[in-house]
């Protein structure tokens, strides 16, 4: 062996990388770059895992995007005890996030449709956690007696929260923050409900 060269059973060999680090470095690429944008050399170039190890545990990029969404779902539970600061709260609580998450849904709008894996992922992550979240807060509202179970509005409060959360870049070209999320639930939420 020459000086300086490895031996041969050295060259091969990978350093392990950390899951965790490598799902951050992917979310963070879609929420730059965009999906299209986003490849699997790309990201083993910003990491420290190899493109063989990412094509041998995740075959394609769809799986590998699915998993790192996967590993970012959260779960939230707010209660104070009255529905409406419950909605305030939770308003507060998806300002705080709705610019990371929002750049996240608008990159993976147009390729979750075409994967099924892609999609459930993003609903898993995304939205199921949001809307279980919502639904417990309002479970909980119609128990105490805050409002009547058969409130027609009730429905409709997460598409509200979503919507407003991804139309008002779109229309305004700012996220819904914290600010603009609660001041959103006191003009248009509570008093569909008829709650101040």
């Amino acid at each position: 062996m020459a000086r300086g060269q490895l031996p041969a059973e050295l060259v091969d060999e990978e350093e392990p990388c950390d899951e965790q680090e490598l799902y951050d470095a992917v979310l963070e690429q879609l929420r730059e770059c965009g999906y299209d944008s986003v490849t699997m050399e790309g990201i083993a170039a910003s990491t420290r895992c190899s493109k063989s190890t990412l094509y041998r545990q995740w075959k394609t990029k769809p799986q590998l995007v699915a998993a790192a969404l996967r590993s970012h779902r959260r779960t939230r539970c707010i209660d104070t005890g009255s529905l409406t600061d419950d909605l305030r709260e939770a308003a507060r609580a998806a300002g705080e996030l709705s610019g990371r998450d929002t750049r996240l849904l608008q990159a993976l709008a147009h390729a979750a449709p075409q994967d099924p894996e892609l999609e459930r992922a993003l609903r898993e992550a995304l939205v199921e956690p949001e809307i279980a979240a919502l639904k417990e807060i309002i479970r909980r509202g119609v128990e105490r007696g805050d409002v009547p179970a058969d409130h027609p509005a009730l429905e409709y409060i997460p598409a509200q929260m979503f919507g407003v959360l991804r139309i008002r870049p779109v229309l305004e070209g700012e996220d819904a923050d914290p600010d603009y999320l609660v001041r959103f639930v006191e003009a248009a939420v509570l008093p569909a409900l008829g709650l101040t």
